[in-house]
């Protein structure tokens, strides 16, 4: 059974767990600034008390306000592709003693809207439904939500049979989803909440040349994977050929 952190409040007699934002960080694709970029974000659109941690193999230049730790070993066998497969490290049994509901947001997620419905909304595990194929069971990891302990299995079945993994799932969501949907315990995020930039942000030829990309209607959190990330959603462009990309103030506004 999930240990539940407890905070006693001596004034009023109750109880409450943390809310802990969690995001990490390696290797040199994503700066200090994305976790203080984040920071901010989540400062702006949680009106719920939280701490926010961050695993990562570089503490530079990220706001003290921000708990750092390393990212825990997966004991993967020397030469392993990485597919993500460190997001999986945020299911250790006992996380550097963290307790209570863990939120977990991608670095290059830019939140637009209030987020305090993500800690409120019922289910012991919930995740984006893949928007590409949604007759597919997979999320995407770039938003989800548990209570830390709740799942201690995932880690020592994913080393155990990490060559049969590895060959079955491209990366480390399609695993997850496909091991928590054996629990039972699978659940996804209201479709509205969180947004794909690429597919639900970014016009269509030919009014991609004249219109700047769209603000989904009632999105919280927009998304960015693939080839384009928020600087690029900023500047414009970045896209493949095929795609042409407009500069979008709304972007802008929302990710300082």
């Amino acid at each position: 059974m999930p240990v539940n952190n407890i905070e006693q409040d001596s004034q009023l007699g109750q109880t409450q767990e943390d809310n802990i934002i969690l995001c990490m960080k390696w290797g040199t694709k994503y700066g200090a600034e994305y976790v203080n970029r984040l920071y901010n974000m989540v400062s702006r659109h949680l009106t719920l008390p939280f701490k926010m941690v961050c695993l990562t193999d570089r503490t530079e230049g990220i706001n003290p306000e921000v708990q750092c730790f390393p990212i825990p070993s997966l004991d993967l066998p020397a030469g392993s592709p990485e597919r993500g497969w460190n997001k999986l490290s945020t299911f250790e049994p006992d996380l550097y003693g963290l307790r209570g509901n863990l939120l977990f947001l991608d670095l290059d997620v830019v939140i637009i809207d209030n987020i305090d419905c993500f800690f409120q909304q019922e289910g012991d595990f919930l995740i984006i439904h893949d928007w590409k194929r949604p007759w597919r069971i997979t999320g995407n990891s770039s938003v989800y939500r548990f209570k830390l302990g709740a799942f201690p299995e995932i880690l020592p079945y994913f080393r155990e049979h990490f060559d049969e993994i590895s060959n079955r799932f491209r990366n480390e969501q399609e695993y997850l989803t496909w091991f928590v949907k054996q629990t039972g315990k699978l659940s996804y995020w209201p479709e509205s909440w969180c947004k794909s930039y690429k597919y639900h942000c970014l016009r269509k030829l030919p009014l991609a040349y004249v219109l700047p990309p769209k603000k989904p209607k009632d999105a919280k959190i927009i998304i960015f994977h693939g080839e384009v990330n928020p600087p690029d959603a900023i500047n414009g462009g970045g896209g493949k050929w095929y795609r042409h990309i407009l500069p979008s103030d709304w972007i802008k506004q929302a990710w300082q």
